[in-house]
């Protein structure tokens, strides 16, 4: 079935095409089964919220298609962006677990598809099929590692070219090499990449400027290419 969204929505996990190596993909077939039971398939819009940061944590989220940008924002407004969710992940995993409100508001940044399990039915599911479980586990870890590398990124970084540097290196590995150098999409807009790196927007330009006169990267729209990536390692590095 199409949609409005140009996605093709796949109802049946067991015969996905979209299955990737991520967390709650390939599981055993009585687990696919299960979840395919209880689960309640959508597609959502660019910018559609799934959930709200503070909201009472209905159930998880499971991101089939698409990025979601997970985000926090302070009392005076001000947003830091997370993470970046990909197809595969989890959403609101941690605040279904241990009954807290959402931490995160988690936003659509493409049309994605996205399946939802109620708590009362997810929490069955990990307590019934082990393998499910350990997903969960191993997604918490993964998150717990992420958030790690974040304070790290941001408190020990230099310089907002050392930031930006290394934000592009870990997002170029979604990349592809050309003869060029290596090229990747990045649908993120300048006050969004602002808000992961921890700069002001005005300062993520003046840096990606920075970067293109010393001919590191070439920008066409949202097509970003490494030409020099030992100098943007080494930039990263710095």
């Amino acid at each position: 079935m199409h949609t409005p969204y140009g996605l093709e929505i796949i109802e049946d996990c067991q015969a996905c095409r979209l299955q990737k190596n991520s967390f709650f993909c390939h599981l055993p077939a009585a687990t696919t089964k299960a979840i395919d039971d209880v689960k309640y398939t959508n597609a959502y819009p660019t910018g559609a919220l799934l959930f709200v940061e503070g909201q009472v944590a209905r159930g998880i989220w499971i991101l089939c298609k698409g990025q979601a940008k997970m985000t926090t924002t302070s009392p005076e407004g001000k947003t830091v962006i997370v993470r970046i969710a990909e197809a595969g992940e989890l959403l609101g995993l941690q605040a279904t677990l241990s009954g807290e409100p959402y931490e995160l508001t988690a936003q659509c940044l493409e049309p994605c598809q996205v399946a939802f399990l109620r708590k009362d039915d997810f929490l069955r599911l990990i307590r019934e099929h082990p393998e499910a479980c350990e997903r969960a586990l191993r997604q918490l870890s993964h998150y717990y590692k992420e958030a790690f590398q974040q304070i790290r990124f941001l408190g020990l970084s230099k310089s907002a070219t050392e930031k930006l540097a290394r934000f592009l290196v870990q997002y170029s590995i979604r990349g592809h090499q050309t003869d060029q150098g290596i090229r990747f999409s990045l649908g993120l807009t300048h006050e969004e990449i602002a808000q992961i790196v921890g700069v002001s927007r005005e300062t993520v330009t003046r840096s990606l400027t920075e970067l293109k006169d010393k001919t590191i990267i070439s920008v066409h729209g949202s097509s970003i290419l490494i030409r020099d990536k030992a100098g943007l390692l080494e930039l990263a590095a710095a």
